[in-house]
């Protein structure tokens, strides 16, 4: 029997995807999230047409 896991994501900051530089500044704050030790991904939120920075957290 498969057993899944729940995941929680936290957007710490979203930048608007026909920005003049696109997914540059979303990259950028990405990576220096990560340099201070969050991990951080870019992904694309559809429905609001903007790049998230999002964080997994687990539940407890």
């Amino acid at each position: 029997m498969a057993t899944t896991t729940a995941q929680f994501h936290t957007v710490l900051e979203w930048f608007p995807a026909g920005g003049p530089r696109g997914s540059w500044l979303a990259e950028e704050y990405a990576a220096a999230q990560c340099a201070q030790g969050t991990d951080t991904r870019v992904v694309m939120g559809l429905r609001g047409d903007r790049f998230l920075m999002v964080t997994d957290i687990s539940p407890r």
